[in-house]
């Protein structure tokens, strides 16, 4: 846990003073944040080249330990099968697939990449899960059974539609 740090910023002429107290970001939070920055620098690159994303995604996936490598992997061909309008890249140095504007609709994030108990498949904004008031965009995973698969192919088609 970072200690609390105190901010002083001034306003004006007159040196107007506020102080301020956060806890900060963690170590994990810190290291999504550079990859994301990365990969904003790329993104324009990638959005060309889709080959690169896909490299780039890839990648993210060989470095997770097991047995998240193993549902990365399988996540990545049924995503691919389920949206071939989605091409691949990484978000925050997750795995993500994003649609024609470059938006990531759906990613995996492993157990390890904030220390959690779980995997997790989520889906952003962009994606057409819309129900009602209320409805779900993430779903631990802590194996991926063909019921599982199932489910994710379904939820993806329907982010895309």
């Amino acid at each position: 846990m970072n200690p609390k740090k105190e901010r002083t910023t001034k306003y004006s002429r007159n040196t107007t003073v506020v102080s301020k107290k956060s806890n900060g970001f963690t170590d994990e939070e810190r290291v999504a944040m550079k990859a994301r920055a990365q990969e904003l620098k790329a993104e324009g690159r990638v959005s060309k080249d889709k080959a690169e994303g896909e490299r780039a995604a890839l990648a993210a996936i060989a470095k997770m330990k097991e047995p998240d490598r193993a549902i990365a992997k399988r996540l990545h061909g049924i995503i691919k099968a389920s949206a071939p309008a989605l091409f691949a890249k990484t978000w925050y140095g997750m795995p993500a697939y994003a649609n024609k504007e470059g938006k990531a609709v759906c990613y995996f994030r492993d157990r390890q990449k904030f220390k959690e108990r779980y995997a997790m498949v989520g889906f952003n904004d962009s994606a057409n899960l819309d129900d009602g008031s209320m409805w779900p965009v993430a779903y631990a995973l802590k194996e991926l059974t063909p019921a599982d698969e199932a489910r994710i192919s379904a939820l993806v088609k329907k982010a895309v539609s």
